[in-house]
């Protein structure tokens, strides 16, 4: 079997666990957290002695183990952590076992290359947008609404019923962002963020903020949420340690949600999966894809990744 691995080689695990099935893989997703594990950011360790990367996937399941519905086999799916529970085997790889629920139907027409970008980015986006209640007729902030999982929260968000106020870094990268449903656009490198929002919603604020830097932003996301409300925070790359002052967030009543991908509560789950497969279904949703590697060339999938030049997900083509 043909993999990528970043210590060693090792075939995947060909044995069925019960409830199980084996997908074939046609593309594999790649995300920050794939690359911060094989780059051991802030001491992570491997954990086995060979590790294939990748926990985002999609493809055809192709075997399944005792007490799985035989008729899945051949069903297109897309796959979401593939490596959680400490399984050293991800979707850079052939074939990947993963528990049948973590195997969630792909629509047909959907292209792999999407498929294979829903797990970490759709679902983070999902509960980022949701996880703390209905936004229906609520105004949203994303912080960075043209990255991988910003781009699905505006469009999440927007279909939601909210309106939605997106930062960006550009021109290009605000098309992307209307694209998805932004109603308004905030250039966090020429613009007062906390200003323009304080106008574009008459001094009024926002309900929710969808954060990607937590460290960077947090005094923005205090200033402009309204009392009560919440920073949904996915990430804080540019810093661990957050300059938090206490009494400007709890004279607001506000709250932070450090949002896991990895760790949706099992009913945030299931709701995200059924909401983005039937927005796929219904060809409301989009996932950017912003370039397409073959599997040999993972490492330099990798490496354009790490470089924050990649305009949208980046994908590794594993079958044909």
């Amino acid at each position: 079997m043909k993999a990528v691995w970043y210590r060693a080689t090792g075939p995947a695990r060909e044995v069925l666990r019960y409830g199980e099935v084996r997908v074939r893989i046609a593309a594999s997703g790649v995300n920050p957290s794939d690359t911060k594990r094989r780059g051991g950011w802030l001491g992570m360790q491997m954990g086995h002695a060979r590790v294939i990367p990748h926990s985002d996937g999609a493809g055809t399941v192709d075997a399944v183990g005792t007490g799985v519905d035989p008729g899945r086999i051949g069903e297109r799916v897309w796959v979401w952590n593939a490596q959680g529970g400490g399984r050293p085997f991800g979707t850079a790889a052939e074939w990947v076992t993963v528990p049948a629920a973590q195997a969630a139907r792909l629509p047909d027409g959907v292209p792999w290359s999407t498929g294979a970008g829903l797990g970490v980015p759709g679902c983070t986006a999902h509960y980022a947008v949701l996880g703390d209640g209905p936004v229906e007729g609520r105004r949203v902030l994303v912080q960075g609404g043209a990255g991988a999982v910003g781009h699905m929260a505006v469009q999440i968000a927007t279909l939601s019923g909210a309106e939605v106020i997106a930062t960006v870094s550009g021109d290009a990268k605000g098309e992307v962002a209307v694209g998805g449903g932004a109603r308004h656009l905030v250039n966090y490198r020429r613009e007062d963020v906390a200003a323009r929002v304080r106008d574009l919603t008459g001094g009024e604020g926002v309900d929710r903020v969808i954060e990607v830097d937590l460290a960077a932003n947090i005094a923005t996301d205090v200033e402009v949420l309204r009392p009560h409300g919440t920073i949904a925070s996915y990430s804080s790359t540019s810093g661990p340690e957050l300059p938090l002052a206490y009494y400007p967030p709890a004279f607001k009543d506000l709250r932070i949600h450090f949002v896991q991908g990895y760790l949706l509560p099992a009913p945030a789950r299931r709701a995200a999966i059924r909401d983005v497969t039937a927005w796929l279904a219904e060809g409301r949703l989009d996932v950017r894809v912003a370039e397409v590697f073959p599997l040999a060339d993972t490492p330099a999938a990798h490496e354009l990744l790490e470089s924050g030049k990649a305009d949208g997900k980046v994908v590794v083509a594993v079958g044909s």
